[in-house]
């Protein structure tokens, strides 16, 4: 590098960040809001002081040099760190209100996460936001700071760019839900799961998936009566339709303590997994720390991991 770096124009290294993101000058002065020749022109300044080139051209894509993947390397570091910052700011550390924002997998039971966040409900020294989407959607809320904590019911591993803390959380038994078999002999498996209607999980579920596993090491094809990825629906139908449902206890706890269901039986071997996945920060969350602290919870039925 040709000049000292006490004159680097950080601007000059955001608008090369936001270039080398998406790898195409058009959509990156759309989001900076400048003109294709000016932004070119600014990626062509911080090449010159840098002294060697950042993209080469493959028609209208841009793709790095190998100095630009180093250069890359150096700016995630350095704008990940003012997006962590403003984080730390919104989410009101040292103010009398803390803002705590926590991401809710779809598919995640809306009775798990409100059990584990219920030591923050109606503490007026901190505001809650909740937002549900696809775990990949949350990933990226999460790796720019704009959540604090994400909850799943699949784990994600760690990357070098994305440096994600998976915590299990709790382990739920799957289990046999359906209406109340007073005086009735209890279900066997897997011989009277034969010709029995079954509401199950969507097929990108993971407890669908170990489910069907199960049925097939021991030859059973099951009736399904319905499908459906979204918690809330499933627990509505296990609730109403009259059919067995395969789900955790937690999803129905509710009608389970009322009597309006009953639980047949769990499911050797089939579980759904809980977890708390962070980004990571050089100044954790005190309020993440504190609500993820063994004993601060009791996010299911069962007992924790």
């Amino acid at each position: 590098m040709k000049q000292n770096m006490r004159n680097l124009n950080f601007r000059h290294l955001l608008y090369f960040w936001s270039v080398a993101q998406r790898g195409h000058l058009t959509q990156a002065a759309e989001q900076l809001r400048v003109s294709q020749s000016a932004l070119s022109a600014q990626i062509r300044q911080l090449e010159t002081y840098l002294g060697q080139p950042l993209f080469e051209r493959s028609g209208r894509s841009l793709h790095l040099t190998e100095f630009g993947a180093v250069v890359l390397d150096y700016a995630d570091s350095i704008f990940g760190l003012g997006q962590e910052l403003m984080a730390t700011v919104r989410g009101g550390l040292g103010q009398r209100q803390q803002h705590l924002r926590v991401g809710v997998v779809a598919t995640l039971s809306r009775n798990f996460t409100e059990n584990l966040l219920r030591p923050v409900f109606g503490r007026p020294e901190i505001r809650l936001t909740l937002q549900s989407g696809s775990l990949a959607e949350l990933l990226e809320q999460l790796r720019v700071h704009n959540l604090d904590l994400l909850l799943s019911n699949r784990p994600v591993v760690a990357e070098a760019e994305r440096p994600w803390r998976c915590m299990p959380l709790s382990r739920q038994s799957v289990c046999l839900i359906g209406p109340p078999r007073l005086g009735r002999r209890r279900l066997r498996l897997p011989d009277d799961l034969t010709g029995l209607p079954l509401v199950l999980p969507g097929p990108s579920s993971d407890v669908r998936t170990h489910f069907d596993l199960w049925c097939e090491r021991r030859r059973v094809t099951v009736e399904v009566a319905a499908e459906v990825d979204d918690m809330a629906m499933l627990r509505l139908l296990a609730r109403d339709s009259g059919a067995v449902a395969v789900l955790p206890e937690v999803v129905v706890q509710d009608e389970l303590r009322e009597g309006r269901l009953q639980r047949y039986c769990a499911i050797p071997g089939v579980f759904e997994h809980f977890y708390a996945i962070t980004a990571f920060r050089h100044s954790p969350s005190p309020l993440v720390q504190r609500l993820l602290t063994r004993g601060h919870y009791r996010a299911s039925a069962g007992a924790p991991v």
